[in-house]
């Protein structure tokens, strides 16, 4: 049997596997002898467990039963437009033995919203964040993997743009550059490499416009931080009361998939950053259709491994593409700068002082909002980011949050553009798509760009 401790090893091993025979054109031959090579013994119990996990690298629900075909599931997980919903979810056969070694009762595995109701998975309250993922011990929980789905459009003529979280910068190294990746995505299979950073600075200028519509007088508030689903998901899930206050504002990830769909109707579209929420946001009724397939950056590294991908020994292939404020959104606090910097920018005198006040970490997050409803918090602008550190502290990150934080802030302290309302990159883009910007206040216009910018 399978050491408890070692799931998580197993897992990768998979999905390594996979992706060489992918690649190799050898998969179809190879999958279903796959879980009889990771195990030593012949025992359904193990081998329907490998299978499910198997299942769940290719995008698809461990369902797996005694006569599951993998080679018919591996058809299945190819041909998919879409990897379902929920994202997150449990490998029952690990459970099993689980419930067998400490009986039916032993689980406590539970939310950070309300750790006494355990799992909130299927129930429609779950924020989608994964901090369940690392509470089990014997790692049942986990999330779908949506490199398969998408491996049909990087061996076509498709175009396939990789949109980058600004978390990725230092993630595979200090030395290696944004160029490095652009190079390394290439090699993947992708058309080209965008900075989510530039359409965080998109995001940014609407967002300015917006606190500036909203806050007029003293006890006026927005709540913002758009770039997070698990925050987003807190407010509109557990804190309706709450929800008039919340931006309108769709999140980088949303605004890129949207800007370059206008750009390349035909385009795919694969977000990759550290985090899980991103996977179900992608799936929202309301932003359906922006960003097709969403990768983590320890299943692009997974990636990187199993294709002998090493970035750092790729020709960089530079662009320019965000500025300061854009870019340092993947850290707590950033949103809040960006946004504070980009209102004095448009109104030099505030009808309000511009006080923030942030939290970090899906229980801090709760506090706050708590805190918030109950009129005990003195602040104009509300950020919130469901992970300890933001973006940089997410559940697939590679880095240490400290050092994680000090590479995103080194990459912002370069840019050419302090500010969003200097990115000369977004006006190129307005310019181009409707020929008819001659000033920066029509780029923030809501009734022209609401199909861009705004949750439907």
């Amino acid at each position: 049997m399978i050491e408890n401790s070692n799931y998580q090893s197993l897992r990768k091993d998979i999905f390594k596997q996979l992706c060489k025979d992918l690649y190799n054109d050898q998969i179809k031959k190879t999958i279903n002898n796959l879980p009889y090579q990771l195990t030593k013994k012949d025992s359904h119990e193990e081998l329907d467990l490998i299978k499910n996990e198997i299942l769940l690298a290719m995008g698809l629900n461990p369902t797996a039963k005694n006569d599951t075909e993998l080679s018919a599931e591996l058809n299945t997980a190819l041909n998919l437009k879409e990897v379902k919903q929920p994202v997150v979810t449990v490998n029952r056969k690990i459970c099993d033995l689980c419930q067998k070694k400490y009986g039916p009762d032993y689980c406590r595995v539970g939310c950070d919203i309300n750790e006494k109701e355990g799992l909130l998975i299927e129930d429609g309250r779950c924020i989608s964040c994964g901090k369940c993922i690392p509470k089990c011990p014997l790692e049942a929980v986990s999330d779908k993997v949506e490199f398969f789905p998408l491996y049909k459009y990087l061996k076509n003529d498709t175009q396939v743009y990789a949109n980058v979280a600004p978390a990725i910068m230092g993630q595979f190294g200090e030395k290696v550059t944004a160029g490095h990746l652009r190079s390394a995505f290439k090699k993947i299979g992708f058309t080209d490499m965008v900075e989510v950073a530039l359409f965080a600075d998109i995001v940014t200028l609407r967002e300015a416009d917006e606190y500036n519509r909203l806050v007029q007088k003293e006890g006026d508030f927005m709540i913002t931080s758009c770039c997070c689903p698990v925050w987003v998901n807190m407010v509109t899930k557990h804190y309706p009361s709450l929800n008039n206050h919340l931006t309108r504002t769709v999140s980088p990830m949303i605004a890129s998939g949207r800007l370059i769909k206008l750009l390349f109707p035909d385009a795919i579209t694969v977000f990759i950053g550290p985090c899980i929420a991103k996977k179900a946001e992608a799936k929202h009724p309301e932003l359906k259709g922006a960003i097709d397939f969403v990768l983590t950056f320890d299943e692009l590294d997974l990636i990187f491994e199993a294709l002998n991908i090493d970035p750092a020994r790729l020709p960089e292939d530079n662009k320019e593409q965000s500025s300061r404020g854009g870019r340092v959104y993947a850290r707590t606090g950033g949103v809040s700068q960006a946004v504070s910097d980009t209102v004095k920018r448009l109104s030099p005198h505030e009808h309000v002082k511009f006080k923030a006040n942030q939290a970090d970490g899906v229980k801090n997050c709760k506090k706050l909002l708590d805190e918030l409803k109950e009129g005990k918090v003195e602040a104009t602008f509300i950020e919130g980011m469901g992970c300890e550190g933001g973006c940089v502290g997410g559940p697939k990150r590679i880095n240490d949050i400290k050092e994680a934080t000090r590479l995103v802030n080194k990459f912002g302290s370069k840019a050419r553009s302090q500010t969003p309302i200097d990115n000369n990159n977004i006006y190129h883009i307005f310019n181009y798509l409707t020929q008819l910007i001659e000033s920066q206040e029509q780029i923030i216009d809501e009734e022209t760009y609401d199909n861009i910018l705004v949750r439907k």
